[in-house]
C-alpha cells in the first residue's frame, strides 16, 4: 500500500479552474499568514515509550504508543510508531498509534512522515536507558543492533548501521566525551555530545523512461518525472552518461512533460532509486540493442560481440578484451540507414529484476540476480548523527557547534548533491528541534503566522557540518541506491535532545528545546535543588 501519495491543496486547484474558465494565465497569491493553514503541517503526537533492558544492557520489552492530531474530515497517514519495530532486536515488542480529530487545518506530509516524530521519541529514550544501565549511548545500540530484521528474522539487502556508528564516532571524536553529565565545557558554556540512529524505510515505485541515440553521438533520456530541488536533472543526467559511455556534455535528460512515460512523484525519497532504475535498464536495453545490430554485420568489428563482452565508452562500443575492436554509435546507425535508434523501458521495482538484468559498472556490464522473494528484508537509508551543543546556562540558548552524520544510503550516484540533501535534512532538524513552534490562542486560531513569529533555522544555526557515506549498493535492485532526502531529518532532533542532557543533565521529552525550559532547569539547580546526574541501578524506564 503506498502510505505517501502527494497531495494538491485546494488553492492550486482553484488556479487551475479559474485558468480553464477564463481561458487565460491565472496566477494565485497567498498571503503568508494563509500559508500556515493551507499547505498543511506536521501533525502534534504525544508518544509514549516504555523500555526494558537487563542490568547488562540488553534490551527486554519495547512498547510505544502514540496519538496524533488530523482534522475534522480528511484522511492521512503517519505511521510514527512505524519505525520503531525494525529499530532494535528486542524478543518483546508492542506498537499501538491512535489519531485524534479536532478542529484544526488539515496536517500534511512533512518530510519523513512519521518517521521524524518516531524516532525523536524512541532516540531519547534509548538514550536515557543507556544511562540508566550505565554503557556509553554507542556501546548501548551496538549491544541491540538487530543484524536481522527483528520481526522477520531475514537478513537485510544492505545494513551499514554499525560501520556508520564506528566511523561516525571516529569523526566526531566521540572518544573525548566525559560520560557525566554537565561535566565538560568551553569556557562558560556546557559543552554536550550526544548520538542518534537514524533511517527511513525503503520506497520505490514502478518508473519507465525512454533513450535516445542519434546519429551525430547524441543521446536523449527522458522520463514524466519531476523535479522540485533534489537534482534528477543532474544525477539521471550522469547516470545514462556511464551506462551508456557518452560523454556527459552529450546527454540530455528531459522530465515534467506528461507526454513523456509515467514516473512516481517527487516524495517519499524515492524518486532516485524508482527513476534511476528505469533510466539504468532503459540505458541497458538501448546498449543490447545496439549490439543486436552489430552482433551479425560483416562490416562491424563488433561482429560477434555479446553484451557481457563490451564495454562503452568515448560514444561507442569496444570489445573489452581487444580495445582496438571499436566502433561508435554514429558509425552503427550510419552503416544500417538509421537516424537514430529508441528504445523504452521499465525499471526494477526491489526484488523484482528479469534473469536476463545486467548493471553496468565502469562501461563493463555485469549480470545481476535479484535476491529470491521473501529471502531479504528491504532495508531503507540508516545513519548516524553525532552532534555538539554549546548551552549557555545563563542564558538558556542551546546553540548546535557541529554535526556529524554518517550515512548508509546505498550506491551514492552523486555525492554532492546526496550531501546537500543531508545537509538540508539536518538544517530542518535543527529548526524542529530548537526553534519551530505552532501557538494557537485560546480560540484555536494561529498566532504564529509570519516568519518573524514561526523561527525557522537559517544558516547561523547551521555550522559545522560533516557528511560521510558508507555502505555498499542495496542489493535489492540493480542500481542498488536508497533514498537519502529525509533521512537526515529523523533521529537529528534526539541527538540534540540527547546532547541537551549531557551538557545539562536536564532530560527535555518536547520540542522544541526552548531558553524557558533550559532556563527553569538552571534555576532549580541554583534553587538548591538536587542536580540531575546519570542514572544507575534500575533496568527498566518509561517516559
Amino acid at each position: 500500500m503506498n502510505l505517501r501519495p502527494l497531495r494538491v491543496w485546494p488553492h492550486t486547484t482553484l488556479a487551475a479552474l479559474a485558468a480553464r474558465v477564463t481561458k487565460r494565465p491565472v496566477k494565485l497569491v497567498l498571503t503568508r499568514a494563509q500559508m500556515f493553514t493551507s499547505v498543511g503541517h506536521r501533525p502534534n503526537t504525544i508518544q509514549q515509550l516504555s523500555l526494558g533492558a537487563s542490568r547488562e544492557g540488553q534490551l527486554t520489552a519495547i512498547e510505544h504508543v502514540s496519538s496524533s492530531s488530523i482534522d475534522m474530515a480528511d484522511e492521512l497517514i503517519n505511521p510514527i510508531t512505524h519505525g520503531t519495530t525494525e529499530a532494535y532486536m528486542c524478543p518483546n515488542l508492542v506498537t499501538r498509534a491512535t489519531q485524534f480529530r479536532v478542529n484544526i487545518p488539515t496536517p500534511g506530509w512533512m518530510r519523513a512522515p512519521g518517521e521524524a516524530e518516531g524516532s525523536f521519541a524512541l532516540e531519547s529514550a534509548i538514550d536515557e536507558l543507556s544511562y540508566a544501565v550505565g554503557l556509553d549511548p554507542i556501546e548501548f545500540r551496538l549491544k541491540n543492533h538487530a543484524h536481522v530484521h527483528p520481526e522477520t528474522g531475514l537478513p537485510w539487502s544492505s545494513n551499514a548501521l554499525i560501520d556508520c556508528y564506528r566511523q561516525g564516532a571516529e569523526r566526531f571524536g566521540w572518544s573525548a566525551r566525559a560520560p557525566m553529565p554537565r561535566s565538560m565545557r568551553n569556557g562558560r558554556r556546557l559543552v554536550g555530545y550526544g548520538v542518534a540512529r537514524a533511517a527511513l524505510q525503503a520506497y520505490q515505485e514502478p518508473c519507465r523512461a525512454i533513450a535516445t541515440i542519434r546519429r551525430d553521438g547524441t543521446a536523449f533520456v527522458r522520463s514524466g518525472a519531476t523535479d522540485i530541488g533534489p537534482g534528477p536533472y543532474t544525477v539521471m543526467t550522469m547516470l545514462a552518461a556511464d551506462c551508456l559511455g557518452v560523454p556527459i556534455e552529450r546527454v540530455r535528460f528531459g522530465l515534467g512533460d506528461s507526454a513523456m512515460p509515467k514516473a512516481p512523484q517527487e516524495g517519499g525519497s524515492g524518486l532516485t532509486g524508482a527513476l534511476g532504475n528505469a533510466v539504468h535498464a532503459t540505458c541497458v536495453s538501448l546498449v543490447r540493442a545496439f549490439v543486436r545490430l552489430v552482433s551479425d554485420d560483416e562490416l562491424s568489428p563488433l561482429r560477434g560481440c555479446r553484451l557481457e563482452a563490451i564495454t562503452v565508452r568515448d560514444g561507442g562500443i569496444q570489445m573489452t578484451d581487444d580495445p582496438a575492436r571499436f566502433e561508435t554509435y554514429g558509425d552503427i546507425l550510419t552503416r544500417h540507414g538509421l537516424d537514430e535508434l529508441t528504445i523504452e523501458g521499465e525499471g526494477a521495482t526491489p526484488g523484482e529484476a528479469s534473469p536476463a538484468t545486467m548493471i553496468v559498472r565502469q562501461g563493463r556490464f555485469i549480470p545481476y540476480t535479484a535476491p529470491s522473494t521473501g529471502s531479504r528484508a528491504h532495508a531503507g537509508g540508516l545513519a548516524a548523527h553525532f552532534v555538539e551543543v554549546h548551552v549557555d546556562a545563563d542564558l538558556g540558548t542551546v546553540r548546535v557547534a557541529r554535526v556529524v552524520s554518517a550515512v548508509d544510503g546505498g550506491r551514492i550516484l552523486n555525492p554532492k548533491t546526496a550531501r546537500s540533501q543531508i545537509i538540508g535534512g539536518l538544517a530542518m532538524g535543527i529548526g524542529m528541534a530548537l526553534l519551530e513552534e505552532t501557538v494557537s490562542d485560546r480560540t484555536g486560531r494561529l498566532v504564529t503566522t509570519s516568519l518573524a513569529d514561526y523561527v525557522v533555522a537559517t544558516n547561523a544555526d547551521v555550522r559545522d557540518v560533516d557528511v560521510l557515506f558508507v555502505g555498499e549498493p542495496d542489493s535489492m535492485t540493480p542500481l542498488g541506491a536508497k533514498g537519502v532526502g529525509e533521512l537526515a531529518i529523523t533521529g537529528i532532533p534526539a541527538a540534540i535532545a540527547n546532547a541537551v542532557y549531557h551538557a545539562t543533565g536536564l532530560r527535555i521529552r518536547s520540542l522544541p528545546i526552548s531558553i524557558e525550559k533550559v532556563l527553569e532547569h538552571e534555576s532549580s539547580i541554583l534553587g538548591g535543588s538536587t542536580p540531575v546526574a546519570a542514572l544507575a541501578g534500575t533496568a527498566s524506564k518509561e517516559i
